[in-house]
């Protein structure tokens, strides 16, 4: 059975990867600012669960393989009642971290987990995490600094756990894999209600390919 990750994510795919887990990593084309739009005053955890649901759906509709488990996440940070993305420019991402600069907010991941044979969605498990992430307060020099690197531009809400965003991040409390992209209890527990473990899915790490070194982490 061959696991595939619906998401470009290279930090989803090092976070599967250290797990035992060796994707195939396919990507879909889904339009995630007009599901949104199509789905106006859904509760925060919903739409991220849709947006996730979108795009495993449209990759497991592409499969060729016999029988596989598609993974699709999607990641948001909830503060002050409101969703925010990746803010894919630098003065986006210097206002947010202006705004949540020693505050809390909640990373919330939907996820949704299929089971496909031969071309044929036969089962389906979805859910959402949610962690709090409890922001530092970087200088005015350490945020330029920070938005020149080009990491938060391209990461739900602005910044990361395991990359240089860390060093402005003064804890969590929940799942750090989920701030991270995927959640891996929660992943295990969609297997589970499908039948299927973890531990069926993994790979030696003679199986593996080396994981590039990439910055521009996107969750």
């Amino acid at each position: 059975m061959r696991l595939v990750l619906a998401s470009a994510s290279p930090a989803r795919l090092s976070v599967l990867r250290a797990a035992g887990l060796d994707p195939l990593v396919r990507v879909s084309a889904v339009d995630e600012d007009a599901l949104l739009a199509a789905t106006p005053g859904a509760p925060p955890p919903r739409q991220v669960t849709t947006l996730a649901g979108a795009k495993a759906t449209t990759v497991a509709r592409q499969l060729a393989e016999p029988e596989a488990v598609v993974v699709g996440c999607d990641s948001m940070l909830l503060i002050d009642g409101e969703l925010v993305g990746k803010p894919h420019d630098v003065d986006t991402a210097r206002t947010r971290w202006k705004a949540m600069a020693g505050r809390t907010g909640e990373l919330v991941t939907g996820h949704a987990v299929l089971h496909v044979v031969d071309g044929e969605i036969e089962r389906v498990a979805e859910g959402h995490a949610s962690t709090t992430v409890r922001f530092g307060t970087p200088t005015d020099a350490e945020l330029e600094a920070y938005l020149a690197t080009g990491e938060p531009l391209a990461v739900a809400g602005a910044f990361t756990l395991d990359g240089l965003g860390g060093w402005f991040v003064d804890g969590i409390d929940g799942d750090p894999s989920n701030v991270i992209g995927i959640s891996l209890p929660l992943v295990r527990r969609l297997l589970g209600s499908l039948g299927i473990s973890p531990t069926d899915l993994w790979t030696t790490a003679a199986d593996r390919a080396p994981v590039a070194d990439d910055r521009s982490r996107s969750r």
